[in-house]
């Protein structure tokens, strides 16, 4: 007699819960080392362009942003590798072109007194890293879910997420001491000597199963996606702000330590996934984002009102503590909209969303900064996730419906 789905569960839920975090945890850490490779440069590239190299400030910045238009341009290249050739492909070429970018960083180091050179090799080796980005992690969120199940989708987003910060936060200030050691040419050898140690380790490494069946096209894909997509745009505009514009916000206030805002918010975002990821299981993704959104837009109307630089704090802490969830919850709601065999496909399409709103938001707000001053900027990011409650609610009920729709007939 074959013992019930539900006791099944269990018996696999409790003793097998370290097992299934070992396995989310041995395939989130390539997209751990990727990021890093993505923190190292951020906060010497500026620098290096403007006052090594002599360009302005505005090519300083284009330095950095190239990368995510590279991002954001192969996020249907990652999707489609996953589910054709594995995530596990996906892994290990976003991983090979990490080392391209850290051996081509290095190499614009040592261009020496050819500006142009430099700066030309620096701008190849950015959109290298962006493209590796890419890959690496729709790639290990995809092999995250085949090698731990699809009922923990929600708790590898959220680990992969916390890996993408927790190394940002970790990598942007070990550049820094790199380069005062070595300049740019130390952060390129690093990225070099720590990709490729995961490159060799990741290829050591059992893949999970390719799902054979038939796939949608990508431009189906994306369509299912976009609903959801919407949603975590408008939510992202908040995070987008703070870290775009709170520094100059706390200066327009004559307030200091702003950088304890982007610390309590970046502590808050990594704080909730930790302790509330297993909430996606157990309430489920639509309910999750709702009360997520709820969160936030309080949190950045604390801000929009905040007459002190300790209510700001609160403020960001709050904006954290809600958006965290936003991606997770989301997303394991919106790839079960696809197939399985779309579901690299799905990833990439849904975080393109993401891509194409912190991209925005920068210019965007800084309209809003120059009409109305900065405070009116988390005002807008807060009705911008009033609105994503309402469009996450809307969705809910609507597929809510069409899931007991099927099951009506099923049962019929």
């Amino acid at each position: 007699m074959t013992a019930p789905s539900s006791s099944l569960d269990a018996a696999h839920d409790h003793p097998a819960d370290d097992r299934v975090l070992r396995r989310i945890l041995s395939v989130v850490a390539f997209n751990f080392v990727a990021y890093l490779a993505v923190g190292l440069p951020l906060a010497v590239i500026p620098g290096f362009v403007h006052d090594h190299l002599g360009y302005s400030a505005v090519i300083a910045g284009l330095a950095i942003s190239i990368q995510y238009l590279a991002t954001l341009l192969s996020r249907p290249w990652a999707g489609t590798l996953c589910d054709v050739q594995g995530p596990k492909r996906s892994v290990l070429t976003g991983l090979a072109l990490c080392v391209g970018s850290g051996a081509l960083t290095l190499a614009a180091a040592l261009c020496g007194g050819t500006d142009w050179l430099g700066l030309t090799v620096l701008f190849a080796a950015r959109l290298v890293l962006g493209a590796g980005e890419s890959l690496v992690t729709t790639g290990t969120i995809a092999w995250g879910i085949g090698s731990a199940g699809t009922r923990h989708t929600g708790k590898v987003i959220s680990w992969n997420g916390m890996t993408t910060y927790g190394a940002l936060a970790a990598g942007a200030p070990l550049g820094v001491v790199l380069a005062d050691f070595g300049g740019l040419a130390s952060i390129g050898a690093v990225t070099v000597l720590i990709t490729a140690i995961a490159l060799l380790l990741a290829r050591r490494k059992s893949p999970s199963a390719i799902v054979k069946g038939e796939r949608l096209p990508f431009r189906r894909v994306f369509r299912a996606m976009t609903p959801f997509g919407l949603c975590l745009a408008l939510g992202s505009v908040g995070f987008g702000s703070i870290t775009a514009f709170i520094t100059l916000y706390y200066g327009s206030r004559g307030w200091d330590h702003a950088a304890f805002a982007l610390t309590s918010l970046g502590t808050c975002f990594i704080l909730s996934r930790l302790l509330f990821a297993d909430t996606i299981n157990r309430f489920g993704g639509y309910t999750v984002a709702i009360v997520s959104f709820a969160v936030e837009a309080a949190g950045l109307a604390m801000l929009w009102l905040a007459q002190s630089p300790w209510q700001a704090l609160a403020g960001a802490a709050v904006t954290g503590l809600g958006f965290s969830l936003v991606f997770p919850s989301l997303g394991m709601e919106a790839v079960k909209r696809v197939p399985q065999t779309n579901r690299g496909s799905a990833l990439g399409a849904y975080s393109l969303f993401l891509d194409f709103a912190l991209g925005l938001t920068g210019p965007l707000a800084g309209l809003v900064v120059k009409h109305a001053g900065y405070a009116p900027v988390y005002l807008c990011a807060s009705l911008a996730a009033i609105l994503a409650l309402v469009m996450s609610r809307l969705i809910a009920v609507r597929y809510g419906q069409d899931e007991r729709s099927q099951q009506y007939a099923s049962v019929r």
